[in-house]
Formats: C-alpha cells, sequence, structure tokens
C-alpha cells in the first residue's frame, strides 16, 4: 500500500509484518546500491576447475566483504552462513540465535518493532552505515538502495537452495543482472 507523508508518496514496508525480526531464525538479505551500480568490483570469466566466472572486489568490496564479515562481533547473537559481494549487491544468509534466557518478543503487528534492538533491521542498517562512511572515503558518490529484501528462512530445503544460488550468484550475473530486486531462485 502507498501512502502519502509529509505530501509525498510512501511505500509501507517490505517486512512481514506478522514476524518479529528479533526472533531466532535464519533470514536470506539482499542489499543493492542505489540505482544498481557498479561499486563493488566485476565478475570475471574463469573456465578453469569447473568454475565459470567469480567475482573480483575493488576496494570498496574488499570493504564490504570484511564489514559483512564482522557483523558477529558487533552482534555477538549472529551467525553467518553463505555469503556473496555482486558488483552491485550484497547477498548473505544472518541467523539470529540469541540464548534461551534473552527476552522473548511476541510476533510483531507493527512495523516499527522490527527496528528493535538487535532486529535484522538494526544489523542491516549498521552493516550499511559502516560500509557508505569507509565506501564514501573512496567514492564519494556511493550509495545504497534505501531498503533491503529478506527472505524468512524457513526449513532446511529452502536453505540449502539459497546457499546454492548465492554459491552461484557470480556465474550467473550475465544473465540475472537485469532483474528488479536480486531474488531469483
Amino acid at each position: 500500500m502507498t501512502r502519502k507523508f509529509k505530501n509525498k508518496y510512501r511505500v509501507d514496508t517490505v517486512r512481514a509484518k506478522w514476524w518479529d525480526y528479533t526472533n531466532n531464525g535464519s533470514y536470506f538479505v539482499t542489499i543493492c546500491t542505489k540505482d544498481r551500480q557498479h561499486f563493488f568490483g566485476n565478475i570475471v570469466e574463469t573456465p578453469k576447475l569447473g568454475v565459470t566466472a567469480k567475482m573480483e572486489l575493488n576496494e570498496i568490496g574488499e570493504l564490504a566483504q570484511k564489514f559483512w564479515m564482522e557483523i558477529p562481533q558487533h552482534f555477538p547473537f549472529v551467525v553467518l552462513d553463505e555469503f556473496v559481494v555482486m558488483p552491485n549487491h550484497v547477498h548473505g544468509i544472518i541467523c539470529i540465535s540469541k540464548t534461551v534466557n534473552a527476552p522473548k518478543l511476541g510476533a510483531s503487528t507493527d512495523a516499527k518493532k522490527n527496528w528493535s534492538p538487535g532486529s535484522l533491521g538494526v544489523i542491516i542498517n549498521q552493516y550499511k552505515r559502516i560500509c557508505t562512511i569507509h565506501a564514501r572515503k573512496i567514492n564519494p558518490q556511493f550509495a545504497w538502495q534505501t531498503r533491503f529484501y529478506d527472505v524468512i528462512i524457513k526449513n532446511e530445503k529452502s536453505l540449502n537452495n539459497i546457499r546454492r544460488y548465492i554459491k552461484m550468484n557470480p556465474a550467473k550475473w550475465q544473465r540475472d543482472r537485469n532483474k528488479q530486486n536480486g531474488l531469483f531462485f
């Protein structure tokens, strides 16, 4: 649903309103650069060892990878799974795994609760923030799309399909690079 805020159209959250994003769970996340600009490097063909293409990170791409790998240092309840930096987006699986003794919040019906401390939104916001601060020292034009995409991973089969998709993403770059939202499995 599109509503107006300060006389401008605004799109409601794409987060699942029935889900509390501070809950333990696994999430497939896609974060795109603004206007899908290629800030992170290039896909290079590598017809050896059965790999047809791989991502060659530039300096900003290395920052994006470095800061992703540091997420658990800032959010100790996060476990990272499969991950890839592409020329204009990042795909990764984030697992929130808080201890049994941590306070449990009920399912959220208010989108604002999805941005509670320790939520997926806060984790991604902080990741984007630190990347932006450092990337703009290299290229002042660097920017992310304002939103990110997520899929709540519900079972092992889905998890394995998403892992395979992330691993194969560089090889499928030429075919998939112009799709709209980065979710193609």
